[in-house]
């Protein structure tokens, strides 16, 4: 059985977790402590220390760079899932760069605000260490100072992406391919937190976000 080791919040995992969920595939999740990555360590014979983490009997998968995508193309080889279709190569990669390096950027933030309630006690001395070595001292604060700023900014990048759904059900045809799969961990890590709602007016997103929650194969 694939085993999928996450964070539950990751924007990046909740990609892999629907992914899985759509394929109908039998799979078991293993949440890693934020505080304690051996397992991860370990899994990956001290070559990777992030999540997620794939492991497919003896085969263990994991990115190679912020925009591989390795995992998610083992996982369409694997299952047959057509997420991946030649014709679409160049404008999916343009797509997950935008929402991985923009439309998550607010996100993210906008999760992470609430971290108190995402992260065991426990484990909050490394969450904030990682964090505030990365974005700098206070950058959680700072962020909920911010939080309206970055709502507007979110709102602002999800434009395209409703206008995308005019004349589909999905953004690029009628039926999901990587990228919807992609746009969903974001915004699935937005909400995570159950404080905030999609913007009002992109009736069309707020609908595709619905059925890519639930769509199968």
């Amino acid at each position: 059985m694939v085993e999928l080791y996450q964070f539950p919040y990751s924007p990046f995992c909740l990609v892999q977790k629907r992914i899985l969920e759509y394929s109908r595939a039998p799979f078991k999740v293993v949440n890693v402590p934020a505080g304690d990555r051996q397992i991860v360590w370990k899994l990956t014979r001290q070559r990777y220390y992030g999540v997620p983490v794939l492991k497919d009997g003896r085969n263990v998968i994991f990115e190679t760079n912020e925009d591989s995508q390795v995992i998610s193309k083992y996982l369409d080889q694997k299952l047959d899932l057509g997420l991946f279709p030649s014709g679409l190569e160049g404008l999916q990669s343009i797509l997950w760069c935008e929402i991985e390096n923009h439309v998550e950027g607010f996100a993210f933030r906008l999760n992470n605000m609430y971290y108190r309630e995402l992260v065991p006690k426990n484990d909050l001395l490394y969450f904030i260490r990682h964090k505030e070595r990365k974005f700098g001292t206070g950058c959680l604060e700072k962020w909920a100072e911010q939080k309206q700023e970055l709502l507007a900014g979110l709102e602002s990048s999800l434009q395209p992406f409703d206008q995308m759904l005019l004349d589909h059900d999905y953004l690029l045809e009628e039926r999901p391919r990587f990228v919807d799969f992609d746009l969903y961990g974001v915004l699935a890590c937005f909400l995570y937190p159950g404080h905030e709602q999609l913007p009002s007016r992109y009736q069309r997103l707020k609908a595709w976000y619905d059925r890519i929650s639930e769509v199968k194969r």
